[in-house]
């Protein structure tokens, strides 16, 4: 056989390999295809599953990079401004990695060229592009990428970013096409978690008006229901703190009634103004303010709220019926936390007037309960007069005319003795109706009414209520001026008690002896540092210098402190 009928024998088989070798890679390629599209419907199923948000977000960064291999992928979440990102989710990172590139972006750069054109964009150098930046310092170096929108009922709510295939290759159009199909499925995912997760915060807020309603029918005091405000708002919307803060007489400024989170203690009792503070601007505009930065909105030089680290932020007016507001609560979220929506934003206002409303009726109640009482005073004071104090007058005049038929001088002397000691009862009782009537006590200027209000104020501050116990004639025997001091020692050591106690227990006593009057505060705290200041103790002890009266401070044996404030009734 010659040369040319070899070569031509040799034809037939070399087309067959050639035919089998693209036979394989078609059937090679069919296999990718379909454990490929297998791949993407496992990840489409994982996703949908989910109904907490932020695990449906994390699913989602996982799947796609595995879908197109990536060694890096990330998910920016759109902010509520429609040009930055809220959240950024990463994958392919350690802790450490992270921690030392610092802050997430924001949505510049590349990341921000899909947030104002949000189209598929495939690069092979992202270096090369006019919107690259570079990366900060530390940042693992990145060449190819591949960006989709998210987009959640035609509204683009974020970007997934994919880079550097494992191996080195290019992102490719099946890349493309798989991230674009995860995209419209991460989509219908993040509706259906956004939607149950609104439905249980509907839920939650509906829960906790009601819970407040309840306590009111319970008997609850105004501080409790405050705290309860407070407590339920701040889990609801999963705040780092929450204020409670109402206008002071001034109109000025705002003191925290009640703080919750965060540096709590420090924040109690805390008198802000009005300008360039968060819920300044809410208690003026009679509406809700937010910020998407606590620690650096311009608008907010004031608010000493901004040494600590907060981010996002939200006030809301409570009582916003005819321009009457009774108080506004802040919430704030840590700094890098997801921003406060509309939507959260939105159910937190239907709550702050249902607890508007809650805070209403329990002042109401008061005024009720305060009414009683002077009505009872009333009646107690009348009784007194028309039937004890007649009854001891017949008395004493009866022991009187007896004495004249006494002859024995001791039991005459006895009985005369009687008669004074009846006539001054008389006195007493006549003083104490005085007090019972007594018109500055029904508009809460009484000494007694304003020792109750300082040691109701304190309670939010110390986190309890203080045991309160007072004596004597303190309305009638105590001068305005000296009244006046004794309010403000009495609110100043409940305040230091908050301040640097860390007391759980604190007793008042507050005494009108006839000669002076008395205030002792006592807690069981930790007592009073040796180089603790002392600012606060001199200026109560200048008080009572001022009306002659001295100060005295003590560590009774099982801790804490006894502070003795007193003051003759003569100045």
């Amino acid at each position: 056989m010659g040369g040319d009928e070899v070569a031509r024998s040799r034809i037939p088989q070399l087309r067959l390999d050639e035919l089998l070798e693209e036979l394989q890679a078609r059937i090679d390629a069919a296999r990718g295809t379909r454990d490929r599209v297998h791949s993407l419907l496992e990840a489409v199923l994982s996703v949908g599953r989910e109904l907490d948000l932020t695990q449906v977000l994390r699913r989602i960064v996982e799947a796609a990079a595995v879908l197109v291999d990536a060694r890096y992928a990330a998910l920016g979440v759109i902010g509520p401004d429609g040009e930055s990102l809220s959240q950024f989710l990463t994958v392919g990172m350690s802790e450490g990695e992270i921690a030392g590139i610092g802050p997430y972006p924001t949505g510049k750069g590349l990341l921000g060229e899909l947030i104002s054109h949000p189209e598929a964009l495939r690069l092979g150098d992202l270096s090369q592009h006019g919107a690259s930046y570079g990366f900060p310092a530390n940042h693992p170096p990145m060449r190819t990428f591949l960006g989709v929108p998210v987009r959640v009922r035609e509204e683009v709510f974020g970007n997934l970013y994919l880079t550097d295939k494992h191996g080195g290759e290019d992102f490719n159009a099946d890349d493309e096409s798989v991230i674009a199909t995860l995209a419209v499925a991460a989509g219908v995912a993040i509706d259906n978690a956004r939607l149950y997760e609104e439905a249980q915060r509907q839920q939650r807020w509906l829960r906790a008006s009601a819970e407040i309603t309840r306590s009111l029918l319970s008997g609850s005091s105004h501080s409790q229901v405050v705290e309860l405000i407070a407590q339920r708002a701040r889990e609801i919307t999963g705040a780092e703190l929450a204020d409670i803060v109402v206008p002071q007489a001034d109109g000025e400024t705002l003191r925290v009634e009640f703080a919750l989170g965060g540096n709590a203690p420090k924040r109690s009792g805390l008198v802000v103004p009005r300008e360039g503070t968060l819920s300044g601007a809410a208690w003026t505009q009679g509406a809700q303010v937010s910020t998407a930065d606590l620690a650096t909105d311009p608008r907010l030089t004031g608010d000493p709220r901004r040494l600590e680290r907060l981010g996002s932020a939200v006030a809301v007016p409570l009582g916003r019926a005819e321009g009457h507001i009774d108080a506004v609560l802040l919430l704030a979220r840590g700094v890098g936390e997801a921003l406060f929506t509309e939507r959260e934003i939105a159910p937190l206002l239907g709550f702050a007037d249902q607890a508007a409303l809650g805070l209403e009726l329990a002042n109401r109640r008061r005024d009720a309960e305060q009414l009683a009482m002077l009505e009872d005073r009333d009646r107690i004071a009348r009784d007194l007069h028309d039937l004890a104090i007649q009854r001891l007058f017949a008395t004493g005049m009866t022991l009187q005319s007896a004495a004249r038929f006494i002859e024995h001088p001791g039991a005459s002397e006895r009985v005369l003795r009687a008669v004074g000691d009846l006539d001054e009862t008389i006195k007493i009782i006549r003083s104490t109706i005085f007090g019972l009537r007594a018109r500055d006590e029904a508009s809460g200027n009484g000494l007694r009414a304003r020792a109750v209000k300082v040691v109701e104020e304190a309670q939010a501050a110390l986190g309890f209520a203080p045991r309160l116990s007072m004596e004597g004639l303190l309305d009638t025997d105590v001068p305005t001026l000296v009244a006046d001091h004794v309010v403000a020692v009495l609110g100043e050591a409940l305040s230091n008690a908050a301040r640097h106690a860390q007391a759980g227990r604190v007793e008042v006593l507050l005494q009108a002896t006839g000669a002076k009057v008395v205030l002792t505060v006592q807690d069981n705290g930790v007592g009073i540092p040796e180089q603790g200041r002392r600012s606060g103790l001199r200026n109560l002890a200048e008080r009572a210098e001022g009306v002659g009266g001295e100060l005295e401070l003590a560590s009774p044996p099982d801790g804490g402190t006894r502070l003795v404030w007193s003051a003759p009734l003569g100045s």
